[in-house]
């Protein structure tokens, strides 16, 4: 029988994710404040800037946390470490040069943490690169903040210490530094500036990328530990896929794509649930284990082109952006309190 476990790699890049989030409300809480207590236009406007990509990439990192599939709470000392952080940016001892300082820092480690889910996830699995990728968006417009952060502190600093304006050669130079890094991040970042949220097709889309490479993975593997680490968060991933699609897509998307097209996917789904529970019945090492999964992967893969053909375009045809980004988040939302629930039932 295969025992869906939770392998210890990824749980604790799931942990480095949760880390993450809470970094990103305690950086969207200094902006607030900084914008408030500047009093420079020029450097309020970039502060609001930063704010709105920051607000942004929250959406993103949260639908990152989703689709990579595992809910957790973040390390105690990063829980500290923002307990610090928040106590000074409400002290008035602390000037505002000081606490841009110490924001500037704070992106610097949201970058450095960026990074190493990056590398973690190279050497742990394909499938945790692709439920990642957008992490790439947000790496890129960080290291541009942080140009523009050490640019304020620079004025802000100056002033404090000399009562003078420095040379404002200095913003030539952080616009020379921004525009190097969007260079390099190329489309990577054009992808990622939107101020709206992801649409229900890319979110959808994100799912779908994910299990396929998990089962490129698992079919390539001989090791019966890997294969049932692969498993594992394939059911985890295809169930929770699956239940928030019932729960908040199927519903809406009736109306105009039809009863007999959405009963259709309907009963994909419960076919595939069947199937799912077969498998967990089969030793990895069993002989048909991996036809078993081939035959799971047809079923998948008729239900994937069905998606993202005629219900995607039915989806755009029907719905305004707005509404197309709203499903996004309810689905999200649904996925994961069905992935706090799986963990929690444990």
């Amino acid at each position: 029988m295969v025992t869906t476990i939770d392998d210890t790699k990824r749980t604790a890049i799931g942990q480095k994710l949760a880390d993450m989030k809470a970094v990103q409300q305690l950086i969207i809480s200094n902006e607030e404040k900084l914008v408030s207590a500047v009093n420079d236009s020029e450097i309020r406007k970039r502060m609001q800037h930063m704010l709105d990509d920051d607000q942004k990439n929250m959406g993103v990192l949260e639908t990152v946390i989703v689709q990579y599939g595992i809910q957790t709470e973040p390390h105690q000392s990063t829980t500290q470490m923002i307990g610090h952080v928040q106590e000074m940016m409400e002290n008035s001892d602390f000037s505002v040069f000081e606490k841009v300082a110490q924001h500037e820092l704070l992106k610097h480690a949201q970058v450095g943490n960026g990074l190493i889910v990056h590398k973690c996830a190279q050497v742990v699995g394909a499938d945790i690169e692709v439920a990642i990728a957008p992490l790439n968006a947000i790496n890129f417009e960080n290291r541009a903040h942080q140009e523009q952060l050490k640019g304020i502190s620079e004025v802000l600093g100056t002033r404090e210490l000399t009562g003078k304006d420095p040379d404002q050669g200095l913003w030539g130079r952080v616009q020379d530094a921004m525009a190097a890094i969007t260079g390099v991040a190329g489309s990577v970042v054009t992808q990622g500036s939107s101020k709206s949220d992801m649409n229900i097709q890319t979110v959808i889309r994100l799912d779908h990328n994910k299990v396929n490479t998990l089962f490129t993975e698992l079919l390539a593997s001989n090791d019966p530990q890997k294969i049932q680490e692969y498993f594992g968060q394939i059911y985890k991933d295809l169930t929770v896929h699956s239940e928030a699609e019932e729960q908040v897509v199927y519903p809406r998307v009736r109306s105009f794509y039809g009863d007999n097209d959405t009963q259709e996917l309907y009963d994909e789904q419960a076919q595939l649930k069947q199937m799912l529970e077969d498998i967990k019945s089969t030793s990895p090492s069993s002989s048909d284990f991996k036809d078993k999964i081939r035959r799971v992967m047809d079923v998948v893969g008729d239900h994937i082109r069905q998606e993202e053909s005629t219900m995607f375009a039915a989806i755009d045809n029907n719905c305004s952006s707005e509404q197309k980004e709203q499903m996004a988040s309810e689905f999200k939302a649904a996925k994961a309190k069905l992935q706090q629930e799986m963990a929690s039932s444990k």
